[in-house]
């Protein structure tokens, strides 16, 4: 039996908000909740939009996760984000207690990976996982255009 309900799915899902954050001219950064096999939370960049450094798809996704539930700890959930979480976004996972975090592309510069000392819950799974190539060629043209427009 094909499993429908896999980390690609839900990656793709979260592409889909990094398309949304793409359009809305924010750097395309999208993610999703998952509670068992049903997506409870969707976020994608707003720093811009909102003026807002902490908007992150991330913490959009954690506090609507969050209100979904009724509950601030986030225990059997996991979250798909197109790009590896920077560390106030690891904190914030952190202190929610999510189950598991998959990402698609690693962030060299501001990922919390970079980091000896996890920074992430020690119940949390982090793991890579698919459509790193499709979140990469999405942030490669939202950067390229940028450059092309500060020319």
């Amino acid at each position: 039996m094909i499993e429908v309900y896999n980390d690609e799915f839900f990656m793709k899902q979260a592409l889909i908000e990094a398309k949304k954050a793409f359009d809305k001219n924010e750097v395309p950064v999208g993610a999703v909740v998952v509670l068992k096999n049903r997506i409870i939370a969707r976020g994608h960049n707003l720093t811009e939009q909102l003026s807002d450094v902490t908007a992150h798809a991330e913490i959009q996704a954690i506090t609507s996760a969050a209100q979904f539930i009724g509950a601030k700890y986030l225990k059997g959930c996991t979250m798909y984000v197109t790009l590896e979480p920077c560390t106030m976004c690891a904190g914030a996972l952190f202190w929610s207690q999510i189950d598991k975090v998959v990402y698609a592309a690693r962030d060299n510069k501001r990922g919390a990976g970079r980091y000896e000392t996890p920074l992430y819950h020690p119940s949390t799974l982090v793991v890579k996982g698919p459509l790193q190539a499709e979140s990469q060629e999405l942030l490669k043209l939202f950067f390229s255009n940028k450059r092309k427009s500060t020319i």
